[in-house]
């Protein structure tokens, strides 16, 4: 026990003594997530838009009016020429074209349909399917307030309508940030956890006190321990600002206790932290760990859940999101801080990260040992 806190005792002094550590932990994370919720917004706006009338009737006024007036489009020009809506789309300035045919007016009138033309710019694809759903949205909410109109009129019989009243569970209002500041706030501990972890290792194989280590009496558990823990504290102090970050500035307060957070934190951290070891062990020097660690981070994040479903991947994705620990906390965060779960709810994801942790660990005291 003596020799665990004389290792504890170093590994702080040797995080406190490095000013670079310490803007990294503390700093740089927090800047992260005031910063990244606000730029990583679902919702797309000011998009660009091109409009070819060759009706200029009142309909085809109104329902350009009603697409301006959503807040989504920004009419960029009113032609009558396709061919110089298309230019604006050539030179980047116009993301859609909405083409209201001749007679348009007429049509709807005698017919009761008409026929409406979009062109969209689809190399942003994301861009191009948001901007898209909502000018399709817009057009038939304006469909349906002409047929409103028309049904009160006496030459018009009434028709059997069905309506549909929706309520969202968990996150009424649909706010993007509910979701995305707990899911960032996992990446980041996760930065902290791994990139942070998988330098410590190494770092005293470059600075040539692994030797003098090697030769010491010192356990190769304990001296894993007294390299875990120091930033397993870091990690849950991270957690903790980001908490009280995500609470100041968004208002955000999970539903569910603070308890069923750190619990399933702390087991996390301990598996992600095994896994740097591992890296670090295996490294020869800190640009080979911090190549590897990125590599790693880049796959964890992208196969999170946290931008796009996992349920929409391929099955292949699928498979490897079971091998992911950062997709099961930003599972649980999101059901702890939106729906209220508690540990018995999650009790699932906590054994396999339980189950990620001793094997990670285990294989990163075992890895120390082979090569001592």
């Amino acid at each position: 026990m003596r020799t665990l806190l004389f290792l504890l005792q170093k590994e702080f002094r040797q995080i406190f003594r490095d000013k670079a550590i310490l803007r990294i932990i503390f700093a740089i994370p927090m800047i992260q997530l005031i910063i990244l919720p606000q730029a990583a917004d679902y919702e797309m706006k000011n998009i660009r838009l091109s409009v070819i009338d060759h009706d200029r009737s009142e309909y085809s006024r109104k329902l350009v009016q009603k697409v301006t007036a959503s807040g989504y489009f920004l009419l960029n020009s009113y032609t009558a020429s396709y061919t110089e809506a298309m230019h604006e789309v050539e030179e980047d300035r116009a993301d859609l074209i909405l083409e209201i045919p001749a007679r348009f007016e007429r049509t709807l009138v005698r017919e009761n349909e008409a026929m409406l033309y979009m062109s969209i710019n689809a190399i942003n694809g994301v861009k191009a399917n948001l901007g898209g759903a909502y000018l399709r949205t817009i057009i038939q909410d304006y469909n349906q307030e002409i047929r409103l109109k028309w049904l009160q009129q006496p030459r018009f019989s009434p028709e059997t309508r069905i309506e549909v009243t929706p309520t969202n569970w968990y996150n009424p209002l649909m706010h993007y940030k509910n979701f995305m500041v707990p899911g960032i706030l996992v990446i980041l501990v996760t930065m902290v956890g791994s990139f942070l972890s998988s330098l410590n290792i190494v770092r005293e194989k470059e600075v040539g006190t692994m030797e003098q280590i090697n030769v010491t009496p010192i356990r190769k558990h304990l001296f894993i321990l007294g390299k875990l823990i120091p930033f397993w504290i870091l990690g849950l102090v991270v957690l903790t600002t980001g908490l009280i970050i995500s609470w100041a500035l968004y208002g955000i307060t999970p539903v569910g206790s603070f308890f069923t957070i750190y619990v399933f934190a702390a087991v996390y951290l301990l598996a992600l932290m095994g896994l740097g070891l591992i890296v670090s062990t295996y490294a020869d020097s800190q640009q080979q760990a911090m190549l590897i660690s990125f590599f790693l981070m880049m796959v964890f994040v992208l196969l999170s859940g946290l931008y796009t479903s996992i349920e929409s991947m391929p099955k292949w994705a699928h498979y490897i999101t079971y091998l992911n620990p950062v997709a099961y906390f930003i599972e649980v965060i999101r059901l702890v801080v939106l729906k209220g779960a508690g540990l018995h709810e999650i009790r699932q994801q906590l054994l396999i990260m339980l189950g990620f942790a001793v094997v990670l660990n285990t294989w990163a005291v075992l890895s120390y040992q082979k090569r001592s």
